[in-house]
């Protein structure tokens, strides 16, 4: 991998990972669109450390609470009532699907799933989910057509149940296409949770999965993986600083505006993948490679 493939890769990484379009599968087809080499799971999970390292600062204030009350609660039961020790026991439940799910089906998401017909396929289904999700959240926020107002639930509301339903929708994120943030979203907002209190919980959710994935990788590596350190240290880093200006608009951006752009984005590109396999213009396997 060169310097300026590991640039780019890294800008991609940061500018999709928190916007609901998929930042493994935008990897996959810049690799692809390029020439280069796909550069692979291992790859992506690593970068994405560093797009985690800006949820970490972002959200610093929300996750010391949380941490501290957590922690607090094992020994103080009048605590286990606080709200953000049980969002600490909630982030821990909903991020045991992907858990079990990445570990058990890690050869076909490092192989079969990076398909290009698969992720034209997911990008255009979970476009058409976030889609139907985004509006439903838009009728009962302005009241429809002689409708009344819908009052959504806030992370103060969250369950058991619906944490572990996030938690499911966390996980199919792990086909590239369907999107970590597209998917916990769409879930929220489906549950009747505000388009806020769905991405906060998303984000909020994706720290346990993403740096457990992004340190199985790196012991992966370290025992004698296929990585170009130099080159993907580099992309992390702008990963990293690109993600957390995404994230400040991105959570700007959700509080007035609707997902539609997204949806007609993700079909869009879909079909257009759809179209170059189809006539023979771009492999499915385009760029595929061991490393």
């Amino acid at each position: 991998m060169s310097w300026f493939e590991s640039f780019i890769l890294g800008l991609v990484q940061g500018l999709t990972e928190f916007l609901p379009i998929s930042s493994s599968a935008h990897l996959r087809l810049t690799a692809a669109f390029a020439g280069w080499n796909d550069p692979g799971a291992a790859f992506t999970a690593i970068t994405q450390i560093g797009t985690e390292t800006a949820v970490l600062i972002y959200f610093r204030k929300d996750i010391v609470r949380i941490v501290s009350a957590w922690s607090r609660s094992l020994t103080n039961k009048a605590m286990r009532s606080d709200h953000d020790a049980q969002m600490g026991w909630l982030v821990i439940i909903g991020s045991i699907p992907i858990g079990v799910l990445g570990v058990t089906f890690k050869d076909q998401i490092e192989g079969p799933f990076r398909d290009l017909r698969l992720i034209a396929t997911t990008l255009i289904v979970m476009g058409i989910v976030l889609g139907i999700a985004d509006r439903l959240a838009a009728r009962d926020e302005t009241g429809g057509k002689h409708r009344a107002i819908k009052e959504r639930k806030s992370l103060q509301e969250l369950t058991v149940r619906d944490g572990l339903i996030y938690g499911l929708c966390q996980a199919m994120a792990l086909i590239p296409g369907v999107s970590r943030s597209g998917a916990t979203i769409s879930g929220g907002l489906l549950m009747g949770y505000t388009r806020e209190a769905a991405a906060r919980y998303s984000f909020l959710l994706a720290i346990p999965a993403v740096l457990a994935s992004g340190a199985f990788e790196l012991n992966d590596a370290a025992k004698g993986g296929h990585v170009d350190w130099p080159q993907t240290v580099f992309a992390t880093i702008i990963a990293f600083a690109v993600g957390y200006a995404v994230i400040a608009w991105f959570m700007k951006f959700i509080t007035t505006k609707s997902f539609m752009p997204f949806v007609i984005y993700r079909i869009a590109l879909g079909i257009l993948l759809f179209i170059l396999v189809g006539t023979d213009a771009l492999s499915p396997h385009a760029g595929e490679s061991a490393g």
